[in-house]
């Protein structure tokens, strides 16, 4: 008799939706791993908190006793997080766009001012707006795909968001971390990531005893949505580890 895997745990980036994850989810390249039953569930839980270690919190609330974890952007970031304090819960972790270091002044002034435009009536989408030619490739650029990334903001909102830039703020530097990570690791990078580049990932899989890192060619920041199946493709692998 087979044993169903562990629940996979996806977590979006910042103002992004589950919209961020679907285009996998529906890729026929992402199935079960052979011989382990039905497709394991799929958990997609906000990102929500005042602070990075709030956030962990209550992701440890409501997440199942053990799970295998995937992260992008922001949602790498408190993977690494929630992975560093309470490693017996995480079965493998997959990082896509992921910046282990702290934050940079600018980074720190940049996110304090999105949070005062917030303050002042303005929109997650007009944010969004903002940050298209940094989140996807000049390769997929396209009206279609802009609108999902702006569609997302939509989904996440104001008050969502604010919590999401107060955990940017309180981001700590997860390297010295990494090499304690004792699970199967999947770094997926973007070659024209424009906030992350490769660099930053082939830091962490130095890092990381059991990493491997794919880098996906004409592909951005938001890989799950410009690189679907190719995502899916490292993902279904991975569950295999």
């Amino acid at each position: 008799m087979t044993t169903p895997a562990d629940p996979v745990v996806l977590l979006p980036g910042m103002n992004c939706s589950r919209r961020l994850w679907q285009p996998v989810l529906d890729s026929p390249a992402f199935v079960a791993p052979p011989g382990g039953g039905l497709q394991p569930d799929v958990l997609q839980p906000q990102l929500r908190g005042r602070s990075l270690d709030d956030c962990v919190d209550r992701l440890l609330a409501q997440l199942p006793p053990t799970f295998s974890l995937a992260g992008l952007s922001l949602g790498a970031i408190v993977a690494l997080a929630l992975t560093r304090r309470a490693p017996q819960r995480v079965t493998r972790l997959a990082l896509l766009a992921v910046n282990a270091r702290s934050p940079r002044p600018d980074q720190l002034a940049a996110w304090a001012t999105q949070r005062r435009m917030l303050a002042d009536g303005g929109t997650a989408r007009a944010l969004q707006q903002q940050l298209l030619p940094v989140l996807i490739s000049p390769h997929r650029r396209g009206t279609e795909l802009d609108e999902v990334v702006l569609a997302m903001a939509d989904d996440v909102g104001e008050t969502a968001l604010d919590d999401q830039l107060a955990i940017q703020q309180t981001r700590v530097d997860e390297r010295p971390a990494l090499p304690r990570l004792a699970v199967p690791t999947l770094v997926v990078a973007g070659a024209d990531d424009a906030l992350v580049p490769v660099e930053r990932h082939e830091e962490v899989r130095s890092a990381v005893a059991r990493a491997h890192l794919e880098v996906l060619d004409e592909t951005g920041h938001l890989s799950t949505l410009e690189a679907p199946h190719a995502v899916a493709a490292a993902l279904s692998t991975w569950l295999t580890w």
